[in-house]
């Protein structure tokens, strides 16, 4: 290539990087440290839409890391869970109600994401059903991407973004002490975890 078409290749690259939509990144404190988190829209649009919705409402600032899933009491998963939920307080609580529809469940073979260490993910029940509950995996979880074992039907669960900053909070909130607790296996941390705040990162 002549040096003069490299140049004008070159610049109108960088006007295209430049002009190119950033990923959305949030950032959740806690007490134990910042964890910033950017969120792949292309990948998981509804996914991403309805945990920005949480966010922009100030529905997740003072919301709980309640769960721990490791291999001393899952042999399948190593991850931490979060979100409305008050499972130390209710149990497995039936009747709870997030404060925003459910989405459809967007699958791993839909966003080729999968859940390696830090990716963040959907927790939920039947295929459908996520809405205010999320995890963050510690470690590589193949188990919950589609047509992992995890669970019987087969669809995993929907990962839309990953830790960029901050996984050192996220292990210190994994080994944390846990207990027994309705439904779980010694999977309730004695001391939930507060998110004092989520927000976007500007």
């Amino acid at each position: 290539m002549k040096p003069l078409l490299f140049i004008l290749a070159c610049l109108s690259l960088a006007a295209c990087a430049e002009g190119a939509p950033e990923n959305p990144r949030v950032v959740m404190e806690t007490p134990e440290g910042a964890i910033t988190l950017e969120l792949y829209p292309e990948a998981a649009p509804l996914t991403v839409a309805n945990f920005l919705r949480y966010v922009d409402a100030g529905a997740f600032d003072g919301a709980h890391f309640y769960r721990v899933v490791r291999p001393g009491n899952d042999p399948l998963v190593s991850a931490i869970q979060g979100g409305l939920w008050t499972p130390w307080e209710d149990g497995m609580d039936p009747d709870y109600e997030a404060p925003f529809p459910s989405i459809v469940h967007e699958t791993t073979q839909m966003s080729g994401l999968s859940h390696e260490d830090g990716v963040i993910s959907m927790a939920r029940l039947e295929p459908g059903t996520a809405n205010s509950e999320f995890f963050i995996n510690v470690g590589a979880n193949p188990s919950l991407d589609f047509g992992g074992a995890r669970n019987p039907d087969g669809q995993g669960f929907a990962a839309f973004g990953r830790v960029v900053r901050g996984m050192d909070a996220v292990r210190a909130i994994h080994e944390s002490a846990a207990r027994e607790g309705d439904g779980f296996e010694a999977q309730i941390l004695v001391n939930p975890v507060i998110i004092e705040t989520v927000k976007r990162k500007s």
